[in-house]
C-alpha cells in the first residue's frame, strides 16, 4: 500500500500540537524527528547511551511526518492543516519555519525508517525507555526499564515534558497510590507510575489510537498489566477517587479540566501537570491557585515546564 507523507518543519515547542492536528485531520500515523532529542541526551545526567557516530539528525526545530491513506483527498486535509497550525501562535506557541511538502511513500519505507532515531535512554535516576525491538541489560539494580514500541502515532518518550513529568512522578509517588493518567498517548506514564509503586493505575485517551497504541505498551510490561486504559475525554464523568492525577498534555487542555481534577483528588492530593510552555505558566499557576490548588514544585528543562500542585487539606 502506498501512503501521502504530509511534512511540516516547524519549531520543537509546536511538536505535540501539530501532531495532535495531523491525527485530527485524518492521519494514520504520525512520525517527529526533534532537535531537542539530540540535546537531551547531550545534558543527559542519567549517562549517555547514544552513539552519535552513527546517528543523523536535523540540527534545529522539528519534523512533523504524518501519512495518509493514498485515498485520502488532499485538496482538504492540506488546507485544514495549514489553518489550525497558523492558529498555534495564539496560544503561545511558535512555529518555526512553518514549511509543508507532500510526497508520496511505500508503507515499508517509513514504517521503519523511524526507528534508527529511537534507542535505549535513561530518562530519570530509575526510569530508562527502551524499543521493544532492542535487547538492553540494566546496568544496575535500580534501573527500572520501560519497554515501548511507539507504534504509528508516537515519539520516543523521551521529549522534554515527558521526562519533566516522569521526574515529577519519582518525587510524588510513594507506593500504594490511586493515579489518574490523562492523556496517556503511548502509556509511557502510567507504567513508570506501576514502577514507581502505584497501586491503581487508570489511563484515558480521547483518541483511540492512542488508547490501543497504550494497551499494546501495557503488554510489553508485565507489572502494568492491570492497568485499565480506555477512552475518554479528558475526565468528564470519571468517578474514580485518585490520590494523584498526571497530564501531560497542552496548557490550553489542562486547564479545561482543573475543576474535574479538584473534584476526584483526595484531600491533600497532588495534581502533576506537564506540556506547559513558557509563554503558559503563569496562566496555568493562575488558574490552579483560582480553583483551590497550591504550587509544590516547578521543573523546568528549556522552555518547557511540569508542575506538582497539591489540594488543599481542607474542602
Amino acid at each position: 500500500m502506498k501512503w501521502t507523507e504530509v511534512k511540516v518543519e516547524t519549531a520543537s515547542e509546536a511538536v505535540e500540537a501539530v501532531s495532535n492536528i495531523m491525527m485530527e485531520a485524518g492521519a494514520s500515523g504520525v512520525a517527529i524527528e526533534d532537535a531537542l532529542d539530540v540535546e537531551n541526551f547531550e545534558s543527559d545526567l542519567f549517562g549517555e547511551i547514544l552513539d552519535k557516530k552513527h546517528f543523523t539528525h536535523i540540527k534545529e526545530g522539528a519534523l512533523v511526518m504524518a501519512y495518509f491513506p493514498e485515498t485520502t483527498f488532499l485538496p482538504e486535509v492540506v488546507p485544514f492543516i495549514k489553518e489550525n497550525i497558523m492558529r498555534l501562535p495564539n496560544f503561545g506557541l511558535a512555529i518555526g519555519k512553518n514549511e509543508l511538502t507532500v510526497s508520496e511513500v511505500a508503507e515499508s519505507d517509513w514504517a521503519t525508517a523511524w526507528k534508527k532515531y529511537y534507542h535505549p535512554v535513561r530518562v530519570t535516576r530509575y526510569l530508562t525507555i527502551v524499543p521493544s525491538w532492542e535487547k538492553y541489560e540494566p546496568k544496575d539494580d535500580s534501573e527500572k526499564i520501560i519497554t515501548l514500541d511507539p507504534g504509528m502515532a508516537f515519539g520516543t518518550g523521551t521529549h522534554p515534558t515527558t521526562r519533566l513529568t516522569l521526574q515529577a512522578l519519582e518525587t510524588v509517588l510513594r507506593g500504594g497510590e490511586t493515579l489518574l493518567d490523562v492523556g496517556t498517548g503511548s502509556g509511557v506514564l502510567s507504567i513508570a507510575s506501576r514502577y514507581l509503586g502505584a497501586e491503581s493505575v487508570y489511563a484515558y485517551d480521547l483518541d483511540d489510537v492512542a488508547v490501543t497504541s497504550a494497551k499494546e505498551n501495557m503488554g510489553l510490561n508485565p507489572i502494568a498489566e492491570n492497568v485499565h486504559v480506555s477512552a475518554n475525554n479528558l475526565l468528564t464523568d470519571i468517578s474514580v477517587e485518585a490520590d494523584v492525577i498526571v497530564a501531560n498534555i497542552l496548557a490550553d487542555i489542562i486547564v479545561l479540566m482543573i475543576k474535574d481534577a479538584y473534584r476526584l483528588l483526595q484531600p491533600n492530593g497532588t495534581f502533576i501537570v506537564s506540556g506547559i510552555i513558557h509563554e503558559k505558566k503563569a496562566m496555568v499557576l493562575e488558574q490552579m491557585s483560582e480553583a483551590g490548588f497550591i504550587a509544590d514544585q516547578i521543573f523546568q528543562q528549556g522552555d518547557w515546564y511540569a508542575i506538582i500542585l497539591k489540594k488543599s487539606e481542607e474542602e
